[in-house]
């Protein structure tokens, strides 16, 4: 499959103000990050919050610039392009949030925030064509019939339906890529079943890709389980391959605890679980992780090796930055 967006090295770092009299200090939000999207993947980034999921999002979308590293869309740099090539390029990677009252303008109609991404887009569309391709993709996303909800406001609609809403002006322009952070966090859990179908949908009719970013192991399991997942902590990479081998034999001491803390509704198989005894409770700030294994003070199986750089190490088809890799208990579940 040919890759859509490819992340190289990428690094985003801000300035911390310190005091009037002292320099700033730079924080290094992501660190070395490496990403392929291919057409027609799902890509599941997993982390706890402040992990750097969202900036990852926002980077390939081109929300953000990164300061170190180069991202690339179709093989070529992003921001090697002019002005007019760039924009059109981000067009074809849309972004959905995880607040979908905040992302939808309150004063605005659905039928206006609709038709307005439409207008911009296709200059020669009349009225006319602009309403029928607004009730094509209200359809589409399941929200029918569609005069039941195009002149309604977003605070008339519920979560689900607005993350619809939100889902349908994405493929309005009809894009290669969908970045969705957390966008079912913020809707009833009956509802969330419904909006993982309707992207999965989005992937196998349309061919569009997702990056689908989130906190919750079960549903990036469900969403991506045909794709690759990507564990983060601290701003790094820690493992990534397929969610079926990733999640079936964790290799980074990271990934195993996450899994392990996933609860298990079923009390004798909780008892039969497995337990990582992490030395801490407490996370490294940005500020003060290590420069070499981002998750070395809270690792059972940390050394003083663990505090140099780390590269990353493919085991079984699956991309781990951990220096202990053959040395530590095998994980099966």
């Amino acid at each position: 499959m040919a890759k859509i967006i490819e992340l190289d090295k990428i690094g985003m770092s801000f300035e911390k103000k310190v005091g009037l009299l002292q320099p700033n200090k730079r924080i290094d939000v992501l660190r070395d990050i490496n990403l392929d999207i291919a057409e027609g993947q799902i890509v599941a980034v997993v982390g706890e919050s402040g992990c750097g999921k969202t900036t990852i999002g926002k980077i390939i979308t081109g929300l953000m610039k990164p300061t170190e590293g180069e991202l690339r869309f179709g093989g070529k740099n992003l921001y090697g392009f002019s002005l007019n090539v760039f924009s059109r390029t981000r067009e074809q990677v849309q972004f959905v949030q995880q607040d979908s009252y905040a992302a939808l303008n309150p004063v605005l109609t659905i039928r206006q925030s609709l038709s307005a991404p439409i207008s911009h887009h296709y200059k020669n569309y009349s009225a006319a064509d602009t309403e029928k391709k607004i009730n094509e993709i209200m359809s589409f996303v399941g929200l029918t019939p569609p005069e039941q909800f195009l002149s309604k406001y977003p605070h008339m609609l519920s979560g689900g339906q607005r993350q619809r809403i939100l889902m349908a002006r994405a493929i309005s322009l009809e894009p290669k890529l969908i970045v969705a952070d957390e966008p079912v966090s913020m809707i009833d859990v009956s509802m969330r079943l419904s909006i993982l179908n309707l992207m999965n949908k989005l992937n196998e009719m349309l061919g569009i890709s997702f990056v689908y970013i989130t906190h919750d192991l079960a549903t990036a399991k469900y969403i991506a389980r045909n794709g690759n997942i990507c564990v983060m902590y601290l701003g790094e990479i820690v493992e990534f391959g397929s969610v079926e081998a990733v999640l079936r034999s964790p290799k980074h001491p990271y990934t195993q605890a996450l899994i392990a803390a996933v609860p298990v509704p079923d009390p004798k198989a909780a008892k039969q679980g497995r337990d990582i005894p992490i030395k801490s409770m407490e996370i490294t700030s940005l500020e003060n992780r290590s420069k070499g294994c981002v998750f070395y003070d809270r690792c059972p199986y940390a050394e003083e090796k663990c505090r140099n750089k780390i590269e990353d190490t493919l085991v079984d088809g699956v991309r781990v930055k951990c220096c202990k890799i053959g040395e530590l208990p095998e994980w099966t579940n």
